[in-house]
């Protein structure tokens, strides 16, 4: 009797450990919610709101129904299972001077919405990783996506030169980086320059608008404010963007956070 529990037990173990071994992880639900509009302004984003922008489009980042992010801007296709978005940042906006009762009353008008950096989202794992890219400037650098380059208008450290910047997903130096202008960045005073001249100011081009992409041959074309548009011709490679086998193990997830 003992002996046939014994064999019982381990045809019931070996048959269990098949099981979980054949058993497919758990695909992961990676959606973009429906889109609404928040305050947004010069005031609260002074390096990424244009003037006169008074609302933000904004849409969660929702993996398995949780919140992960808050996203601005159209999403880009790497591969068929990952893509590139931006990130909308809520940054808390009280002053350390404030009292507790003025944070409490001002709970609501105290947080800002601020556009942030540029996200890569693996659809099959729902693993989101913040792209770096080199000379980025959120006030500036408006990102022109074809494949996995990114082209775009980046300003160096110092912030006194404009660079025309291709980008490549998971690459650690850029394809191209061009000096293509010095950057002037307006430096204003506020008590020593009239309501007229700040106006006209707020209606100045931006430094460099979006890039242009041609296929064949593969070429990308900057244009400078000011300045003639400068082509560059990019030597195609193979992506370097290496996505994960999505096998990890399930964990559980909490409800999804409710937007404020």
């Amino acid at each position: 009797m003992r002996r046939f529990i014994g064999g019982l037990f381990l045809v019931l173990f070996f048959v269990t450990g098949s099981h979980c071994a054949l058993a497919t992880p758990k695909p992961k639900s990676v959606v973009l919610g429906a889109a609404r509009r928040v305050k947004y302004s010069k005031e609260g984003d002074p390096a990424g709101a244009a003037q006169g922008e008074s609302e933000l489009r904004i849409r969660a980042l929702l993996v398995n129904g949780v919140l992960k992010e808050w996203t601005t801007g159209d999403p880009h296709d790497v591969t068929d299972r990952s893509f590139v978005v931006r990130r909308a940042i809520r940054l808390n906006d009280a002053l350390p001077t404030d009292t507790s009762d003025q944070k409490s009353a001002l709970a609501a008008s105290r947080w800002v919405w601020q556009r942030g950096p540029w996200l890569l989202v693996d659809r099959a794992t729902g693993h989101i990783t913040p792209l770096k890219l080199p000379d980025y400037d959120p006030g500036i650098s408006q990102v022109a996506w074809f494949r996995d380059y990114g082209a775009y208008c980046g300003v160096t450290p110092s912030g006194k030169y404009l660079y025309a910047v291709v980008a490549q997903v998971a690459a650690r130096k850029p394809v191209l980086s061009k000096k293509i202008a010095t950057f002037d960045k307006p430096n204003i005073d506020a008590k020593n320059v009239d309501t007229h001249n700040i106006d006209a100011l707020n209606q100045a081009s931006p430094a460099c608008t979006s890039a242009d992409w041609q296929r064949e041959p593969l070429r990308v074309t900057f244009h400078p404010a000011g300045k003639d548009a400068v082509s560059y011709d990019i030597v195609p490679g193979s992506a370097v963007l290496v996505e994960e086998s999505g096998d990890d193990a399930e964990t559980t997830d909490t409800p999804a956070a409710q937007p404020k």
